[in-house]
């Protein structure tokens, strides 16, 4: 293995790291408040959809990602209500999300495009030009005509050059490292990576951050502090769903191009596995996300793995991060204490 491969590899990683380490941030909010989240993976799918399906119908991106990021916290409401408002199991609820939103996305995909429950794909041709036509025609009387055009030919996140990346491209191994690694990502990608530190200082060195932490372990000595127990959680599960929109706005419109059914693929219990790994921790989920995706990127890359005379057929290569998840769920990782008050409804007493 060659130091180009190494570099596609951990490209590769990168990639596939992101989606998990948005998920798995937005877990830690809504865990570290104490609300349980096992909906991730549905608010990840809602939000996969709804944001390729207004990039589709209107050709810009960033409006699908607003789309995305409102349908994640849609459901995010739904969550906090049953869970925090009504005080029902936090389970249950998120269970009923992923399954919400595994029917819902198909049962809509199919009614608006008609295409087996996916969108159109996500790039320049004929079939996205007729889809956003209309919403272009609107726009050019708000605008103008070359502005339009402009605010409509935009249906999926491109690659970001970074400054300096050509000209440092033939310095030996900082150059490909910062040119290929570093640079020529989506801008969601560098958001995600951006947030772990952000995630860290607004929950150690923040008003806002240690009552948020206060609230998983002790809520009713938040409560008798004179503090809304119940505005922290919802903000908690406010943020969760920007973050799991992010996530999924990024699957559809930034890995991909375009939705297809279930195309989170069990990424948010993947994600809930890395939290758990993580300890509740920001940093320690970036670890364990690059893990989970480093184990993917190399499942993609080779699918038959050979290991001297031993050939690792490319079923257990596909199978590698959901036997990590089993395992680190099993608590073969070490012992993982979640927030104390984690998964209990919090009762006010009088």
């Amino acid at each position: 293995m060659d130091f180009n491969t190494i570099l596609q590899i951990l490209d590769s990683a990168v990639r596939l790291m992101t989606p998990l380490l948005l998920a798995c941030l937005a877990g830690l909010y809504s865990e570290r408040a104490g609300v349980f989240d096992i909906g991730l993976e549905g608010k990840m799918l809602m939000a996969a959809f709804t944001s390729a399906t207004v990039a589709a119908l209107t050709g810009n991106v960033w409006l699908g990602l607003c789309a995305g990021i409102i349908g994640s916290l849609m459901l995010s409401l739904v969550h906090g209500l049953a869970s925090i408002t009504f005080r029902g199991n936090q389970l249950i609820s998120g269970v009923a999300i992923n399954f919400l939103a595994a029917g819902l996305t198909v049962l809509l995909g199919q009614k608006i495009f008609g295409l087996g429950g996916r969108t159109p794909t996500l790039n320049p041709g004929a079939e996205l030009e007729a889809l956003t036509t209309p919403f272009r025609d609107w726009l050019s009387g708000i605008v103008g005509p070359d502005l339009a055009v402009t605010l409509t030919t935009m249906p999926r996140f491109t690659e970001i050059r970074l400054p300096f990346a050509d000209a440092l491209r033939d310095v030996p191994v900082i150059g490909p490292i910062y040119a290929e690694l570093i640079s020529d990502h989506s801008i969601l990608v560098y958001v995600a990576f951006l947030c772990v530190p952000a995630t860290w200082w607004l929950l150690n060195r923040t008003r806002f951050g240690l009552r948020l932490r206060a609230v998983g372990e002790n809520p009713a000595a938040v409560d008798t502090a004179g503090v809304s127990v119940t505005r922290l959680r919802y903000a908690a599960v406010g943020i969760c769903g920007v973050l799991c929109g992010l996530a999924g706005a990024y699957l559809a419109t930034g890995l991909s191009a375009g939705f297809v059914k279930d195309m989170t693929a069990g990424r948010g219990f993947i994600a809930l596995a890395a939290l758990i790994f993580a300890k509740w921790r920001p940093w320690g989920a970036l670890g364990a996300t690059f893990l989970f995706g480093l184990l993917e990127a190399i499942a993609n890359r080779y699918p038959n793995l050979e290991l001297g005379p031993i050939t690792i057929p490319s079923m257990f290569m596909n199978a590698l991060p959901y036997i990590l998840t089993v395992i680190i769920l099993a608590g073969f990782v070490g012992r993982a204490i979640p927030p104390r008050a984690g998964g209990e409804p919090y009762v006010k007493e009088r």
